[in-house]
């Protein structure tokens, strides 16, 4: 079984028309890096772009950056660069400010454009921060959340027409990596009459997403995690040019006004996507998002999801063949169109298994209370990193390494 699934995994990686773009990033020697889901590698355009904003662009050219070196620019050029890859023509997408606050007020945005409508719709699977904001907007504008599972919301949306004003759901789920199909969801919103908005964090960069073909309304999404853009990198958010207008969000920063250096003591919203900036953005961040983002030019987002689907395809061939009987579950759906680009596995000692595991360079990552996760991003990883994973965390398990103290303490991030 093993020397089959070696084999296979060299014939693969063999034929891997990305098998290039590895060397893109600085991924430390004898690791396997499977969390690229919760914080991406480091690519190999950052640490110089990075220094040269300190050193020269901040060091030398001091305040005349902005304009020298184009930094007021920078949230726009780097959210086209975004909207390349997840289906969005320019002038659509902006990045700068956190995922939270992009989602926050493009919610409530989006909200506002349904006035008399009461009901906002959200899956009581998503990211706790989407439920939490949900709430929070809910609130203020004295709308219904109503939680519903991304597979029954259609029909919720059928038969609450005219009173749903926004469906807010993620393509993937970020526990599982089940993929919902993001076209039929916005169709159905749309159907009701109802704005869509998606939550990208798990989606971009890693497959592509069709934000214009599809029709969406508004999306948020993260730089840290496929995009590779860094900790705490910026996150960005789309606003359909057709919505742009009537874009009426509450975090009404001199960064989005028409004339944000006239200073005017009352605020005009610019009349673009620059409307959607707020304030003045963490500028290392952004230029190591951008750089990171390079890593993706000459890339076909085609390409990455075949590959991406053939390593997480390859994981489940492998976990079936060698953890058979180990006490583990599969919880992440086998047919390829319902699989995003990670693979989750349920066992009672999750927690201890990932940390055991880490302690032989192979990282993932867990969800309570008992899920594994393994992201797989295509442009650095590949079939033979997927079978060391499996055969590590094979020898883990029966050797009962994990039983020891030291795995059974849990730090605050897990």
């Amino acid at each position: 079984m093993l020397t089959d699934l070696t084999t296979r995994a060299a014939a693969l990686d063999a034929a891997d028309p990305l098998a290039s773009v590895r060397d893109r990033f600085l991924l430390p020697e004898g690791v396997v890096y499977l969390d690229g889901n919760s914080l991406g590698a480091l690519p190999a355009a950052v640490p110089a772009a990075v220094e040269d904003a300190v050193h020269r662009q901040w060091g030398t050219d001091l305040i005349r950056s902005w304009n020298g070196n184009g930094w007021w620019e920078a949230p726009v050029r780097t959210g086209d660069a975004v909207g390349r890859l997840v289906g969005a023509a320019p002038g659509q997408v902006v990045a700068g400010d956190s995922t939270s606050v992009q989602l926050f007020n493009t919610l409530l945005a989006a909200a506002r454009l349904r006035p008399g409508r009461r009901l906002l719709l959200t899956d009581p699977d998503h990211f706790p921060t989407d439920q939490y904001i949900a709430d929070s907007v809910g609130r203020l504008l004295g709308l219904d959340v109503r939680r519903v599972p991304a597979r029954d919301a259609a029909a919720v949306l059928a038969a609450e027409a005219g009173n749903v004003a926004v469906a807010a759901y993620a393509p993937v789920d970020y526990r599982t990596g089940e993929l919902h199909d993001m076209v039929a969801l916005t169709a159905a919103a749309h159907a009701a009459g109802a704005l869509m908005h998606w939550d990208l964090c798990h989606a971009a960069g890693a497959l592509p997403v069709e934000l214009d073909a599809v029709e969406a309304d508004f999306a948020v999404g993260c730089g840290y995690k496929y995009l590779s853009g860094g900790p705490g990198a910026p996150a960005f958010a789309y606003v359909a040019h057709r919505h742009q207008e009537a874009f009426d969000h509450p975090l009404t920063g001199w960064h989005g006004h028409a004339e944000p250096f006239a200073m005017a003591g009352t605020y005009t919203p610019a009349a673009d996507i620059t409307r959607a900036r707020i304030g003045t953005p963490a500028l290392l961040s952004l230029i190591a998002l951008e750089a990171a983002l390079t890593a993706f030019d000459g890339v076909a987002m085609a390409d990455v999801r075949k590959k991406g689907l053939s390593l997480t395809g390859f994981f489940q061939e492998c976990a079936d063949g060698l953890l058979d009987g180990l006490g583990f579950t599969p919880a992440t759906p086998r047919e390829p169109e319902r699989r995003g680009s990670q693979v989750a596995l349920r066992h009672p000692e999750a927690y201890p298994l990932v940390a055991a595991l880490t302690a032989r360079g192979v990282i993932g990552d867990m969800r309570a209370p008992d899920l594994l996760r393994f992201g797989f991003n295509a442009l650095y990883v590949s079939h033979a990193d997927v079978l060391r994973a499996v055969v590590e965390l094979r020898d883990v398990v029966t050797s009962g390494v994990h039983l020891s103290p030291a795995f059974q303490r849990r730090p605050t991030v897990t």
